[in-house]
């Protein structure tokens, strides 16, 4: 049996409106690869400082599943929005 994999997602959005974009495009991308959000905006508590506002956490069945949405020819689609419109940290990570 296969790890899941994850998104693991902090950014500060710059663009309200351009990151609308983005979240508005990559549905199909999620859904198609069997992701499933675990964190998807809410409050956030900073303890050690970090400036970014929104954390986003994105389960999958494997990490293998996880990757290949990344590369999907619709997420990279979105993927230019996300850019234009946040700073911060993207990481695909296979879990324990």
């Amino acid at each position: 049996m296969s790890k899941k994999g994850y998104w693991i997602v902090i950014l500060s959005v710059t663009d309200p409106q351009g990151y609308q974009r983005y979240r508005d495009a990559i549905g199909d991308a999620i859904s198609n690869f069997g992701g499933r959000y675990l964190v998807r905006g809410g409050d956030v508590t900073n303890p050690e400082g970090s400036d970014f506002g929104r954390h986003v956490v994105v389960e999958f069945d494997s990490y293998e599943a996880a990757l290949n949405c990344y590369r999907s020819e619709a997420y990279q689609r979105a993927l230019v929005h996300r850019r234009a419109a946040s700073t911060g940290h993207f990481a695909i990570v296979e879990g324990a």
